[in-house]
């Protein structure tokens, strides 16, 4: 376990994603509770791996949804749903994670679905260079459908109850204090302790941070 700076975090993400060795794209998932901040995380490693002169390709989960009607039948705050039916792991995995994996041509989308429309998208197809990193962020990574997809995976920790603070303030200008805490305690977070218990997500993977404080991060490399 160590604690250091959130720059020293970061330092340490890089070499582990460089002590990597594969024959194509290096595919990174960074996994964790909603307002953990995942996508902080990996925005700030895309900067850094890009610094050092890596192709980067920044992808997040929520670009891989399953249209509203289907996410939502199980009803709005439903916790089953949130985990069953939320996102589009064939798809997933069919454009993007299998192009850039083991015998791959590298030729891959970083979404299927349009927030905006609700409806399914076409993003241009691109081609990655064999050196280059995939990193996406996201919720339940780690899952079976998806967990041996991966070749370096960060799970970011914090307490669920810090989450709903978190997400409080991210979404104050667009939803109630007591809209988001509903959603919250009945679907985002009992979502998360079924996947915490079913899939034990900090035993599969590389990197465990606990970023309760993030300008003081603690981290643990794993031996899988």
């Amino acid at each position: 376990m160590q604690r250091g700076s959130r720059d020293e975090l970061i330092c340490h993400l890089v070499e582990a994603v460089g002590s990597v060795a594969v024959a194509h794209p290096t595919r990174v998932a960074v996994d964790g509770p909603p307002a953990a901040g995942k996508t902080t995380l990996a925005d700030e490693l895309a900067v850094a791996l890009r610094g050092r002169g890596r192709e980067v390709v920044r992808a997040t989960i929520d670009d891989f949804l399953f249209p509203r009607a289907r996410r939502y039948r199980r009803g709005e705050y439903s916790a089953e749903g949130c985990y069953v039916d939320t996102h589009d792991h064939g798809s997933l995995k069919r454009v993007l994670l299998d192009p850039l994996g083991p015998g791959g041509d590298r030729r891959f989308r970083t979404a299927v679905y349009d927030h905006g429309t609700d409806t399914v998208s076409f993003p241009p197809v691109r081609t990655a260079s064999a050196d280059a990193v995939l990193v996406l962020d996201g919720v339940f990574l780690m899952r079976p459908e998806l967990a041996d997809r991966w070749d370096l995976s960060i799970f970011v920790s914090t307490a669920l109850d810090t989450t709903v603070d978190r997400a409080v303030v991210r979404e104050r200008r667009v939803s109630s204090r007591a809209d988001v805490e509903r959603r919250w305690r009945e679907r985002y977070l009992p979502a998360q302790r079924l996947y915490l218990a079913t899939v034990r997500p900090t035993d599969h993977v590389d990197v465990v941070v606990r970023n309760d404080d993030p300008q003081r991060p603690v981290w643990e490399t794993r031996t899988r």
